[in-house]
């Protein structure tokens, strides 16, 4: 394009509605300001097609970073996902930077990312957006994608965990401890491995006890929403015997201990209960949780260990690193009914389930 028709920076700053040193500001991902000020510069810019003087073709420097980002750093799942991140960068000699991703079509991660040289980004249960990839793409950032929310459309290498596999193997081993009614507490949204883990726990159920009374609840991932899912599933659960209860999460089954133990019920005494992800709290729940163990730690070092094949030089393209879940069973699902008759033995004492 000759010089007398090139886009200034002055004009994009027109077109945003901002000053030329807040937009300049803005397309260097520096300085302080609103999400949605920077991302009315960058579309605006983009809408011009003005690039700014000396604006990299990659990256605008390379550093010994990797950048984690994750919707949030609270809770006992991404404790572990930052602890396995964080040791097997430090193992690489890299550092890990924690950014957070927010539920908002004006957040910038992906410009602030780009602006401090990140040599590469671990997405952890999310998947960008194509205006996202874009910003990183034209900075030349490799990307793995951690236990991604849904199948990515646009070709990204992704560390998971064998979901569908783990719902399986729930299904058999309260089958096999004397279950002969099912509660199955599903999660909304319905992510890709909540959907996986759901789905192979109802298709073991149908190939070895074929029309079990079973009934389906939903929660919103959350402890409490679930107490309150199982209570009305609990209600609603036709036939007499043993129940067993598998739940998307940990954290969901520690929601279905308040509603058996308010229900009169005892675990394992009335209700097996089987859940996943094997964070720290499974073990301090009384009785102690039995569940399908993601490899949490593991997946994540994973992650970070495939992002510096990237940084190498290593083509990953589509590559998918699936990890394996295992059943660690605790007193959950003590074997005290007989398998035959389906009569329930000795109870044990009412649950008490940590807040």
């Amino acid at each position: 394009m000759p010089a007398s028709t090139r886009v200034t920076l002055a004009r994009v700053a027109e077109e945003a509605g901002v000053s030329i040193s807040i937009a300049s500001r803005a397309l260097r991902g520096r300085g302080d300001m609103a999400p949605d000020t920077r991302s009315r510069v960058l579309r605006s810019a983009q809408t011009l097609g003005y690039t700014f003087a000396g604006e990299p073709r990659g990256r605008p420097r390379t550093s010994l970073v990797f950048d984690l980002v994750l919707s949030h750093f609270h809770g006992p799942y991404t404790d572990e996902v930052t602890a396995g991140a964080r040791t097997a960068a430090a193992q690489l000699n890299y550092d890990l930077v924690l950014t957070a991703e927010r539920d908002d079509p004006d957040d910038d991660w992906p410009q602030r990312i780009r602006s401090r040289g990140t040599a590469g980004v671990i997405l952890g249960l999310i998947v960008p957006t194509s205006a996202q990839m874009a910003v990183i793409r034209r900075a030349g950032i490799p990307v793995v994608l951690l236990e991604p929310s849904s199948e990515p459309p646009m070709g990204l290498p992704s560390v998971r965990t064998t979901d569908r596999a783990g719902g399986k193997a729930a299904a058999e081993h309260l089958i096999e401890n004397g279950a002969r009614r099912f509660i199955v507490i599903g999660a909304v949204p319905s992510y890709r491995y909540g959907r996986g883990r759901v789905e192979g726990f109802l298709e073991a159920l149908n190939r070895i006890v074929p029309g079990a009374p079973t009934v389906r609840a939903d929660a919103d991932w959350s402890a409490m929403d679930a107490w309150h899912s199982c209570a009305r599933a609990l209600s609603e659960l036709p036939g007499e015997g043993p129940i067993g209860l598998f739940a998307c999460t940990d954290e969901m089954a520690a929601g279905a201990y308040r509603a058996i133990a308010a229900a009169g019920l005892t675990i394992p005494g009335d209700v097996l209960v089987v859940g996943f992800d094997d964070v720290r709290g499974a073990r301090w729940l009384h009785p102690s949780l039995t569940t399908i163990r993601q490899p949490i730690r593991e997946m994540a070092a994973a992650a970070v260990h495939a992002l510096a094949r990237a940084v190498a030089g290593a083509e990953l393209g589509d590559e998918i690193i699936e990890l394996p879940t295992e059943l660690i069973a605790r007193g959950s699902t003590r074997a005290i009914f007989p398998t035959v008759s389906g009569l329930s033995g000795p109870r044990s004492p009412a649950p008490t389930p940590i807040d």
